[in-house]
């Protein structure tokens, strides 16, 4: 009877086994318990692999929780830090259009009429010299737009002839070529209403003390002529006498 039970409990075992196999789902094994020969490793390696598993699984969670509380006292610190408040300084021409609404182009342009040659400083955005520029030419005024860069010497180029080598690349004998003063052609061109000239140089502040000096003394031997030198840049729109700047002010 014995035996009869122990082939009958190996044959349910094995169809199990077979319909797992077969049928791939676990909920068709039923709860038998196998025998020391069908167990697939010794229980010795079962035991400590089931240690190791252990293990890993303690440490995971200890690694979890560590990085919970550290997460827990980071927002703990966060929240208890002094809030620091920020202030800006805030004008009446931030909220009704400071970069359309100038209140000082009246100043600025007695100022140009009175000095004949000024030192500006712009902003580093650029953009706001173009208000400036703009009230001068509802005056009547004409542009010549020079760059200090390649300007060379003021005196000659502005005022005298002046003799321009173009890129010969190497091939061609180096020529030279002789153009009219600057502002005197441009004098000669101004129609019978213009009020004037206006030399604005951007980037003046390469120029040196010499340089600036007889910018400053340029509407002094033309008559017509104003001058308006880029010398660097401020938080906002601002001018000087470039006499000042240039070192020629009596004071």
């Amino acid at each position: 009877m014995a035996t009869a039970a122990s082939t009958l409990s190996y044959a349910f075992s094995s169809s199990s086994r077979f319909l797992i196999k077969n049928n791939g789902y676990s909920r068709h094994r039923p709860n038998v318990t196998l025998s020391t020969e069908e167990q697939p490793c010794s229980s010795s390696a079962c035991y400590q692999g089931a240690l190791l598993s252990y293990g890993l699984q303690k440490q995971r969670v200890q690694i979890n929780c560590t990085s919970k509380t550290m997460t827990m006292r980071r927002l703990r610190s966060v929240g208890r830090q002094k809030k620091t408040v920020v202030r800006c300084s805030i004008e009446l021409e931030d909220f009704i259009g400071g970069d359309l609404i100038k209140l000082d182009l009246g100043q600025w342009l007695s100022d140009v009429e009175e000095h004949k040659a000024l030192a500006i400083y712009s902003p580093h955005e650029g953009g706001y010299e173009g208000r400036y520029l703009t009230r001068l030419k509802y005056q009547g005024y004409h542009f010549l737009d020079l760059s200090a860069r390649g300007l060379g010497d003021p005196e000659t180029t502005l005022t005298k002839f002046h003799p321009v080598c173009p890129a010969h690349v190497g091939k061609q004998p180096i020529a030279r070529w002789y153009f009219p003063p600057e502002v005197d052609y441009r004098l000669s061109l101004l129609p019978p209403n213009a009020k004037g000239l206006v030399v604005w140089i951007i980037e003046a502040k390469v120029l040196s003390k010499a340089e600036l000096q007889f910018l400053a003394l340029l509407p002094t031997l033309r008559p017509k002529v104003k001058v308006i030198a880029e010398c660097g840049n401020w938080r906002k729109f601002m001018w000087k006498p470039l006499k000042e700047i240039a070192g020629l002010s009596q004071s």
